[in-house]
C-alpha cells in the first residue's frame, strides 16, 4: 500500500504530460500559464488571509474566550456539558487548524473514545469554518457586502454544535 501511495503522483504527472502530448497541447506552455494564473490568485487572496489571521490573532490575545468561559460554567454544569469542548466550539469557526490543534489536546488528556472527545470529533465534522471561508473567498472576490452570510454562517455552526451535543449524548449516553 506505501508503495501504491508513493506512486500514484509521479503516475499522474506523467499520464498528464502523455495526454498532452497525444492532444498536441504546448505542455510546459500550459504549464507556465496555470502557475501564473495560481499566483495571481495567491496574490489576490493573500490581503484576505493576512487580515483574518491578524484579526485572530488580536481576539485570542485579548483573553476574550477565558471570560466568557468564566460566565457560562454554571450553565454548562446544568446541561451536562463539558467546559473542555468551550474552546473548540469557539475556535471552530475561525480557524480549522487551531480547532483540529484543540481537538488534539482533548484526545490526549481524555482519549478519542471519551465523551469529550466524541463530541469534539462530531463538532469537527458538523460545523464549518465560517469565518476564514468568508474572508478567503469573499475576500479574494472582493465583495464587500455579505448581507446574511456571516449570521446565517454562524447560525448553521450554533446549530451544528447543539445537533452534535444531542446526538453524541443520545447514542453515546
Amino acid at each position: 500500500m506505501n508503495t501504491i501511495s508513493k506512486m500514484i503522483i509521479p503516475l499522474f504527472v506523467l499520464f498528464v504530460i502523455f495526454y498532452g502530448f497525444f492532444k498536441k497541447v504546448s505542455i510546459y506552455d500550459t504549464f507556465l500559464e496555470g502557475a501564473k494564473e495560481g499566483l495571481i490568485t495567491v496574490f489576490h487572496i493573500f490581503p484576505a488571509i493576512l487580515a483574518m489571521v491578524f484579526a485572530i490573532q488580536i481576539f485570542l490575545n485579548s483573553h476574550l474566550l477565558e471570560t466568557l468561559f468564566r460566565l457560562v460554567t454554571p450553565l454548562l454544569n446544568k446541561l451536562s456539558l463539558p467546559i473542555e469542548i468551550l474552546p473548540m466550539a469557539f475556535v471552530r469557526p475561525i480557524s480549522g487548524t487551531a480547532s483540529l490543534a484543540i481537538m488534539n489536546d482533548i484526545f490526549a488528556n481524555f482519549g478519542p473514545d471519551s465523551f469529550v472527545g466524541r463530541l469534539a470529533s462530531t463538532i469537527q465534522g458538523c460545523t464549518d469554518t465560517t469565518i476564514y471561508v468568508l474572508a478567503l473567498y469573499f475576500g479574494s472576490l472582493k465583495i464587500n457586502k455579505t448581507r446574511y452570510a456571516l449570521s446565517t454562517g454562524l447560525f448553521a455552526d450554533f446549530v451544528g454544535i447543539v445537533a452534535s451535543f444531542l446526538i453524541v449524548r443520545l447514542i453515546f449516553g
